[in-house]
């Protein structure tokens, strides 16, 4: 990820305690990471930030919506993103992941770069199951000529008959 100083957290100088920040993540973010399903959104992150002498344990508050493709119709639809992380920054002599939530940078570093744990996080807060809501009716919104063909197709398939052939074996036990 190539991202600007925006998704930063520059800790020299900061004193021990509580620090708050706040980013806005926005389609520009989404746009520069490659082979991504996300292809945009509007998503806030709050972070708090405890500082002490050699460690930064941060409280991530994810909230947005991205914009990813629908499982069902391949149609462009808004899916909410919404939960809470945890990231420990601690200090040593090099740059490493001592697990999936501490991160140990060095320590002549004086800022931290957010940017792939924040793609990663929202990533991970992805429905499951991304396809479009259904109206008040309860008919999908999904693309009416891709639901049309996935009909005809569904009714076009015929079963195998080696299935029967085995159903049959387990009938005769």
């Amino acid at each position: 990820m190539n991202h600007p100083d925006q998704y930063q957290i520059e800790f020299i100088g900061l004193n021990s305690g509580t620090h708050l920040f706040e980013f806005q993540i926005g389609d520009k973010f989404f746009e520069q990471v490659q082979d991504t399903e996300i292809t945009g959104g509007q998503v806030r992150v709050k972070v708090t930030m405890v500082k002490e002498e050699r460690m930064m344990d941060l409280h991530l508050e994810i909230n947005g919506m991205v914009r990813v493709a629908c499982d069902r119709c391949n149609e462009m639809i808004d899916a909410d993103v919404n939960g809470n992380e945890r990231l420990i920054i601690k200090l040593g002599d090099r740059y490493f992941e001592e697990s999936e939530d501490v991160q140990v940078i060095p320590d002549t570093a004086h800022q931290f770069d957010l940017s792939p744990f924040l793609y990663e996080y929202i990533h991970l807060l992805l429905p499951i199951r991304r396809v479009h809501a259904e109206d008040k009716d309860g008919k999908s919104q999904c693309n009416p000529m891709v639901m049309k063909k996935l009909k005809e197709l569904s009714e076009q398939h015929t079963q195998d008959p080696r299935w029967e052939a085995l159903k049959q074996l387990k009938k005769n036990r």
